[in-house]
């Protein structure tokens, strides 16, 4: 019956498993990249040591680097012994056991929080959340969206999700979001309806496969891109 979260939990992930989720190449890592709702992820400061700048995004970001892992200590014990107790939903081929997991997360945790301070005072980690974000149209080549916009379907309404990607489509070329299961392992029902309405808009939106999987059946991304130079938004 995979999580039960009452919240949006603070968890990050690292920058191998960005470059998994999202398919990035390594043309795509010199792009201008947003990551959106990135929490404590270690993906900023690991680029920031390969040369190379994200912006990340999230209301997180209003606290100290202490009070984040405060939040994640209080979740994260309960979290790992849902995964324990839900062996058949989860794919052990990325992280090898709910261990392994855990000192992923914890890894990715140290290395954000004893970056976010500095990253703040250089305009990486800003406080934001969607449906609104403060950038000027196409700020950014590449929006990424991780483990927040479909995982909580139960928590976002269609609306949500509706504003939310058309908001990153505005500040950005593309757009791409993982997974695309809720947190009971089943699909989005919001995705079908939002592709009609992308596409009529003249988006294009691919669905691929890609090679990182953590939920059983969760290895897929939505990409979506502009095809239509004078598409008008929707209101």
């Amino acid at each position: 019956m995979a999580l039960k979260l009452k919240n949006v939990v603070p968890l990050g992930r690292s920058f191998d498993e960005y470059r998994l989720m999202f398919n990035l190449s390594k043309s795509d890592l010199d792009k201008r990249i947003i990551g959106v709702g990135d929490g404590p992820a270690s993906f900023n400061a690991e680029m920031k040591e390969m040369g190379k700048t994200v912006v990340s995004v999230d209301p997180i970001y209003f606290f100290t680097a202490k009070d984040i892992s405060r939040k994640f200590d209080k979740v994260f014990d309960n979290i790992i012994e849902q995964v324990r107790n839900t062996p058949g939903d989860w794919t052990w081929t990325y992280h090898m056991s709910p261990d392994d997991l855990r000192n992923h997360r914890i890894e990715a945790l140290n290395r954000f929080t004893s970056d976010f301070e500095l990253g703040k005072k250089e305009g990486r980690y800003l406080t934001g959340e969607l449906p609104a974000l403060q950038f000027q149209d196409k700020t950014f080549d590449i929006a990424l969206c991780s483990h927040l916009l479909f995982l909580y379907s139960d928590h976002y309404d269609y609306n949500f999700h509706k504003a939310a990607v058309y908001e990153m489509l505005r500040i950005a070329e593309g757009v791409r979001i993982f997974p695309l299961l809720d947190l009971m392992l089943r699909r989005s029902p919001y995705i079908e309806p939002l592709i009609k309405e992308l596409e009529r808009d003249g988006y294009t939106v691919k669905i691929k496969k890609v090679p990182y999987e953590i939920q059983r059946g969760g290895n897929e991304m939505m990409w979506i891109f502009n095809t239509s130079k004078n598409r008008m938004l929707p209101i």
